[in-house]
């Protein structure tokens, strides 16, 4: 496939991008209003989030070609996402140890496959930036969770609100440039 074909994949397909950070940032705003919110509330709300991020990455993967193929960094990030949400939702009687750590692995892998999603587009857009800066946030997050797991509950909620609504922005900045790329691409044709 094409390069040319890849850019319009990926350009019609902005909304998907900005709909995962309009989660995000949803998320991001909740766990604010609600600092005092229970460990197993946040559980849940967390799972749900992770099962709804998993869910949208898996289909803009299978929206987004690659030479024809679904983006499959983007589906590894969906299909961890989907098991992260899963397994908490289904197990919300975690410790809040086991909880950090989960997050934090959980952060590293999405940072990471979005890292090298946001190399393989280099090569398509300009300013993938933002989804490079959105994986690289996800990693130091989630090395934060795992190097500081014995931080209090609330100040973990307090770091879980600005990584989601940071995160948020990111993608909801890439979204739109997206968006951009697509008007450019229907302009030219």
């Amino acid at each position: 496939m094409a390069i040319s074909t890849l850019v319009g994949h990926v350009a019609r397909n902005w909304g998907w991008v900005v709909l995962r950070g309009f989660a995000a940032i949803g998320f991001g705003i909740l766990a604010f209003v609600w600092p005092g919110l229970t460990l197993a509330a946040l559980v849940m709300v967390w799972g749900a989030y992770a099962l709804a991020d998993g869910l949208l990455a898996l289909l803009a993967a299978f929206r987004i070609r690659d030479e024809g193929k679904p983006m499959w960094p983007l589906i590894l990030v969906g299909l961890i996402g989907i098991g992260a949400g899963l397994a908490t939702i289904a197990r919300p009687g975690m410790t809040a140890l086991v909880l950090l750590t989960f997050i934090g692995v959980w952060a590293i892998a999405v940072g990471v496959f979005q890292v090298m999603a946001a190399f393989r587009l280099r090569q398509v857009i300009q300013n993938e930036l933002m989804l490079g800066l959105s994986g690289a946030l996800s990693i130091l997050f989630g090395a934060f969770v795992l190097l500081r797991p014995g931080a209090g509950a609330l100040s973990v909620i307090w770091v879980i609100a600005c990584f989601a609504i940071l995160f948020g922005v990111s993608l909801v900045s890439f979204g739109f440039r997206l968006k951009a790329l697509a008007a450019a691409v229907s302009a030219r044709a």
